[in-house]
């Protein structure tokens, strides 16, 4: 699904991301995680086609996305960025709708299907009631769910996330995440960065942690969470146990260590 060779991107005349090499099959949900500036976002920018690379290539689905069109690459995968979109005067609906950019045909304006596909989306994301609301009178919560909401209307195999929970509460979190994992199962192919270890530790199938611009470790969830190498990671003590239910590895930090 996704080949990235050789990769040098950043911001300015220095690449930040320096000679990154990896490769995300389909149907995989793997999560990046690492300290504040390790080069996560910038990863997800550069795989989104919105940064581009200094020097070497990345491939989604076989195509060098830097040769695609923006409504081709928009139909290749959706993201979910950081920083919140401007709402001003938009409809929660209309704020959907916009995920169906990429298959308007040149009369540019959406037919049935398009609306089907941002209903289904809002009740995907337990949104629905909130399709006839301004999106400025939304919570930070509300107005992440509508923002899943687009990204998943626009209907591609590859979905991109950037702290995608940040504004969400522990249930809303989960419920969240329950629906991703229900995509990723059903095919939906999830690159998601996270700076809760544990989160990412109960949903991804596999853990990249960056530092300082490079891939510092690559593995499946199970194996690669080590109190050793998390210590190491993010310079602090770190402890790790089996999760009480699901058996997987959780980190826990030492006060006053």
């Amino acid at each position: 699904m996704i080949e990235i060779d050789d990769l040098c991107v950043g911001y300015g005349s220095q690449p930040f991301l320096r000679h990154l090499s990896l490769q995300v099959p389909q149907g995989q949900f793997l999560g990046i995680l690492g300290p504040n500036g390790s080069g996560k976002t910038t990863l997800i920018r550069a795989l989104s086609g919105t940064l581009r690379p200094h020097s070497g290539q990345i491939r989604i689905a076989g195509q060098n996305i830097q040769q695609l069109s923006a409504k081709t690459r928009a139909r290749a995968c959706a993201t979910i960025t950081q920083k919140t979109p401007r709402i001003d005067g938009i409809g929660v609906l209309a704020l959907v709708l916009m995920g169906r950019y990429p298959y308007l045909g040149w009369l540019g304006s959406y037919g049935c299907q398009d609306q089907d596909q941002a209903h289904e989306a809002l009740k995907w994301t337990q949104a629905l009631t909130l399709a006839q609301r301004s999106c400025q009178t939304l919570s930070g919560g509300e107005l992440q769910r509508v923002i899943l909401a687009k990204a998943l209307a626009q209907d591609t195999n590859l979905l991109l996330l950037d702290e995608a929970a940040s504004n969400l509460d522990l249930a809303r979190t989960m419920d969240m995440y329950n629906l991703l994992r229900a995509k990723n199962k059903a095919g939906l192919t999830i690159v998601t960065v996270a700076h809760d270890v544990n989160l990412a530790a109960l949903y991804c199938q596999r853990l990249i942690f960056l530092k300082n611009g490079s891939i510092v470790a690559d593995g499946p969830t199970r194996e690669i969470i080590t109190a050793q190498l998390l210590s190491e990671i993010y310079e602090t003590p770190v402890v790790v146990s089996a999760h009480p239910v699901t058996g997987v590895p959780q980190a826990h930090l030492v006060p006053d260590a």
